[in-house]
């Protein structure tokens, strides 16, 4: 009877490559059907990826890693949680109250500062 030990690879850091034997538990556990087209990989480029991305929050761990074509990662996922990212941002911006200046303000506006009198002098507000 053999042992079936098995812990969760976790990386150190963000930045921390998987390892081969993780990765070949990662295929195996998908049975080597790529996570984003369901198309099962043979013989093609294929790349361990973060199924919750590193910017939207995922983790750097096994459970959140999936087998998908390098093909597939480029042309669909990426852009998506990039697309993802900058909503997430912009949520939180917005709750926090920072907004971006969009150029000067218009002359005479309230938002410039000035005001000008009737005799056409112009003051501060």
């Amino acid at each position: 009877m053999s042992r079936t030990v098995h812990q969760e690879w976790i990386g150190k850091t963000d930045d921390t490559p998987v390892p081969p034997h993780v990765r070949l538990r990662v295929f195996e556990r998908f049975k080597g059907v790529c996570c984003e087209c369901g198309i099962k990989i043979r013989g093609r480029r294929w790349i361990c990826d973060h199924r919750i991305a590193l910017i939207n929050g995922g983790e750097n761990r096994e459970r959140n890693l999936g087998p998908i074509h390098e093909v597939c990662d480029r042309t669909v996922k990426t852009p998506r949680d990039v697309a993802e990212k900058s909503i997430n941002n912009r949520v939180r911006m917005k709750h926090l109250g920072i907004t971006k200046r969009n150029g000067r303000p218009m002359p005479g506006t309230r938002a410039s500062g000035l005001k000008k009198r009737m005799d056409g002098t112009v003051e501060r507000r």
